[in-house]
């Protein structure tokens, strides 16, 4: 792998990662346009989700370090018998709801029935899928969440202004601040879903089930950021130990992959304030549009593909 093709993965990670159009999806695209996938490529993967969760950490900084501090506030008044459900503050609210949505990761541990794989193992079966067919019809999946995100998220905000009328509570407000348990189990399911399929964005799939759940979208992109911090660092951490392990090694020099992880550190921290740009300007149609043409359009290019056998980019034979 070159510097160059380093600089183009570690762009396509930084922007796809927090952008709701999927990183996995944009990742086994490119690498499959530039001949680049492979068991090899793991590590380096790996390395540009770490560049990545930099990214996230930088631009959350402050509300990370509000999380630490009620966090140890919260265990003392748990140990004093201070702590009450019912009068719990946003940032305490927040962390027993990241909490509660993390706990659904565990299922990608169960084993699947009859094999030696967990059900996490389906994931890396279908990333590494030579043939692009369920990435881009999880694509088209994710463009079909958002367009529903878009139209509860416009629901949420009739809602409340409709409440305003009426005298009852605000209308500067597009939906509930604070999660419940049901939120949080479902969008940690939601979580999982695009965990396993390559090309169902993390960050929209979660983002339309909250709004669907009537949170305030940009409550919704917060939680949805923050919860990605420990996901995104456990799958570095699985997949890294995997990589070490593989027979081939790592075949990619400390130069590219240093490259690879500062690209998308940077280009990552930029999707971020894009993202948070377009949800607050009302402009998602954007994503949703461009996830549906480019899911049809790798539709059909993974059709023919599979019809001649070979890789219409690179014209290497594809082992169906």
């Amino acid at each position: 792998m070159t510097i160059i093709d380093a600089i183009i993965q570690g762009i396509v990670q930084g922007l796809t990662e927090f952008l709701p159009v999927s990183s996995s999806g944009h990742l086994a695209i490119t690498q499959h346009i530039i001949g680049a996938g492979g068991e090899d490529n793991l590590f380096f993967n790996v390395m540009l989700h770490v560049g990545t969760l930099v990214a996230v950490v930088a631009f959350y900084h402050k509300l990370i370090w509000s999380l630490i501090k009620e966090f140890f506030a919260l265990v003392k008044d748990v140990f004093t018998g201070k702590f009450k459900w019912s009068e719990m503050n946003y940032e305490r609210n927040l962390i027993m709801m990241l909490i509660i949505g993390l706990v659904p990761l565990f299922l990608l541990f169960i084993p699947v029935p009859g094999t030696d794989l967990k059900i996490k193992d389906v994931a890396d079966l279908l990333s590494a899928n030579p043939v692009l067919i369920i990435s881009a019809f999880s694509l088209l999946l994710t463009s079909i969440l958002l367009t529903v995100g878009i139209f509860c998220n416009k629901r949420n905000i009739a809602r409340v202004n409709s409440k305003h009328s009426k005298g009852i509570g605000s209308g500067d407000k597009e939906g509930r601040e604070s999660y419940t348990i049901v939120d949080a189990v479902v969008v940690g399911i939601t979580q999982v879903c695009a965990a396993l399929l390559p090309g169902l964005s993390r960050s929209g799939s979660t983002l339309a089930v909250a709004e669907m759940r009537g949170i305030n979208k940009q409550k919704a992109l917060d939680y949805t950021f923050i919860l990605g911090i420990p996901s995104i660092l456990a799958a570095a951490v699985l997949e890294g130990v995997d990589a070490l392990k593989a027979p081939e090694g790592i075949s990619t020099s400390v130069g590219v992959i240093i490259v690879g992880m500062v690209v998308s550190a940077v280009v990552g921290y930029l999707s971020i304030v894009i993202f948070k740009w377009f949800l607050m300007t009302d402009k998602m149609a954007v994503f949703a549009i461009y996830t549906a043409l480019i899911g049809i359009a790798f539709i059909i290019i993974s059709i023919i593909e599979m019809t001649s056998g070979t890789n219409l980019f690179t014209g290497a034979v594809l082992n169906i």
